[in-house]
């Protein structure tokens, strides 16, 4: 009989998500007062003569609403991290919903994160395999991560008492 819980219930479940620092809210207010600001302008420009003005003011705020909409649509990915007594599975879910799993055996994993690096990922290491994983947090989430499965790790690998 193992120490670990039977029930079928991971020993960690962790959901990894890329961070938006604009709240939906926040995205609609801002091109609430965009559109404000161009309108404004255009009307001026329209007073003073400078009228085809007006077609650049509107693609400008068109862009912005763009490229806002692909950072969202970015920030649907994310990755699952779950941890059993017989497995470490990553599933990563990409921005259009295609899904992808990887699995390593928990018992000799290795938890690599390099904190100077500004840009490097938090890798998983078993078996002559590796995964890099949160590549997209900013790295004080990243080694949270790290301490969080090397506590998973140590708990799972702690003999019974």
């Amino acid at each position: 009989m193992s120490g670990h819980d039977q029930s079928g219930d991971p020993d960690l479940d962790l959901l990894l998500r890329p961070h938006r620092s604009l709240s939906p809210l926040g995205f609609w207010v801002l091109m609430a007062v965009l559109i404000g600001f161009s309108f404004v302008g255009g009307i001026v420009f329209l007073l003073s003569g400078a009228w085809p003005v007006i077609g650049f003011l509107g693609i400008d705020v068109l862009l912005v609403y763009i490229a806002f909409r692909a950072s969202y649509a970015g920030g649907r990915a994310y990755e699952r991290v779950r941890l059993s007594s017989g497995t470490l599975t990553v599933e990563r879910v990409d921005p259009y919903g295609r899904r992808e799993a990887f699995s390593l055996q928990p018992h000799w994993l290795r938890v690599e994160f390099d904190e100077s690096a500004e840009r490097s990922g938090l890798r998983l290491a078993s078996h002559g395999r590796s995964l890099t994983i949160g590549a997209f947090l900013p790295p004080e989430e990243r080694a949270a991560v790290a301490g969080v499965i090397r506590a998973a790790l140590a708990n799972l690998n702690r003999p019974l008492a």
